[in-house]
């Protein structure tokens, strides 16, 4: 089982359980502490935002809404940092919110309004945008940009922004670079941009997208969340 030690008790059962093993929580509990095997655990990070410009803002029209129907409704952005030898390196995403997969990612040494650009372009690559996508972002001078709106509105995406000061309104991307940080981040020691990045996008593609499970996914992973709903809408429209 491959949780790269990032798993608890419960996550540990039900990963094993759906690989056909039949074992209880308090079974995995009990075997974990005579084994003296515990999840990394390291304390959660916070992220900033600077929101001083004369750019456009725009309403809250996300809401908190975080659980959606269908892939395409809703795509969450954010940026956050990582520290290596080098300095900073900064990392711009994009969520697909129905299954929590990373669809668009960017890094670069400076916190740009052309890294979350190239975040974005890689997610419209990734999934081409359903008409009237709500994109979700914090109010960030990069995220406010006419260059970043302009894409967003030749894609025909509507903006949606966090409201000044409240951290939970984009909580899911957010807690996404807690998770990166958490479980590979903080256990490193980057000593260039170039290793980090590396070990990032190994950790997005390889594991996060198509391995990690998550309680919101029915502990799936995102990409087999996913494919489970577009099978179930394939059945459905057959019968």
């Amino acid at each position: 089982m491959d949780s790269r030690r990032n798993y608890g008790s419960l996550k540990i059962t039900k990963q094993l359980n759906s690989e056909g093993v039949s074992v209880s929580q308090k079974t995995v509990s009990r075997i974990m502490k005579e084994e003296g095997i515990r999840s990394k655990t390291v304390k959660k990070y916070k992220a900033t935002t600077n929101s001083k410009h004369n750019l456009p803002v725009y309403p809250n029209l996300l809401d908190q809404q975080f659980k959606v129907e269908r892939p395409g409704q809703a795509w969450v952005a954010d940026i956050t940092y990582i520290w290596t030898s080098e300095g900073w390196l900064y990392l711009a995403t994009i969520m697909e919110l129905f299954s929590r997969r990373i669809i668009g990612w960017a890094m670069d040494e400076r916190m740009t309004k052309e890294l979350v650009i190239l975040a974005l372009k890689r997610a419209i690559r990734t999934q081409t945008p359903t008409p009237e996508l709500i994109h979700h972002s914090d109010r960030g001078s990069q995220y406010a940009s006419k260059e970043y709106q302009q894409v967003l509105r030749t894609n025909k995406m509507i903006t949606s922004m966090s409201r000044k000061g409240n951290c939970y309104d984009n909580a899911c991307i957010e807690s996404f670079h807690s998770v990166i940080k958490r479980e590979l981040v903080f256990h490193e020691k980057y000593k260039t941009r170039d290793q980090a990045k590396k070990s990032i996008i190994e950790y997005i593609v390889s594991f996060y997208n198509y391995k990690r499970i998550h309680s919101f996914t029915n502990y799936m992973s995102p990409i087999a969340y996913e494919k489970q709903y577009f099978k179930t809408s394939q059945k459905t429209k057959v019968i």
